[in-house]
């Protein structure tokens, strides 16, 4: 393997088309454009093993709930020999408005519970994230129940849009590399 995506939600059908969840949904269409299933070989995480433009990659869905996120994404990059720079999650980014990603390398949590975790347990913030808006439509105390309610159905259009540019990216991630598909 030369990278492991992993795609931050939570599991079960309650969570499904949550916020919290853009990442499975991204992982669950870059899985179905490569026409792959997921597998469960370990109880931490589901995967996908595929092969793009020639390069081996595992996509991954960690099954530990968001906020233990890292006990799988250790287990996995582990497995694979793989170094956190080899690593992109995807997540969701209540700072950014609905249908923005960005790619970057390292940096703070920002408060994402699940981010956090990864760099507790790889013990450093050096690896790519690939954030995607939820937009901030929550007051004080809000947060938890915003981001565990699933998109409105006005906002759906846009959504599927940012699926499938988070999809573009991460193609482009494995076809030329993470430091070229930046941004």
């Amino acid at each position: 393997m030369e990278l492991a995506i992993v795609f931050l939600g939570n599991p079960g059908a309650e969570y499904q088309r949550t916020r919290h969840n853009i990442g499975f949904m991204v992982g669950d269409r870059l899985a179905s454009r490569r026409e792959r299933p997921w597998l469960q070989r370990d109880p931490l995480f589901h995967e996908c093993a595929v092969t793009y433009a020639r390069r081996s990659v595992v996509l991954v869905k960690p099954m530990t709930y968001m906020n233990l996120s890292g006990r799988a994404v250790k287990k996995i990059l582990n497995a694979h020999q793989l170094k956190p720079s080899q690593l992109v999650v995807v997540v969701d980014e209540f700072n950014f408005p609905v249908g923005k990603i960005h790619l970057g390398l390292g940096g703070s949590s920002g408060g994402h519970n699940g981010t956090e975790n990864i760099i507790q347990e790889l013990g450093t913030p050096q690896f790519w994230r690939l954030r995607c808006g939820i937009d901030r439509a929550f007051g004080p105390g809000e947060l938890v129940d915003y981001v565990l309610s699933p998109f409105p159905a006005d906002q759906q259009h846009a959504v599927d849009a940012m699926i499938d540019a988070a999809c573009d990216r991460l193609e482009r991630v494995i076809r030329d590399g993470a430091d070229r598909a930046r941004g």
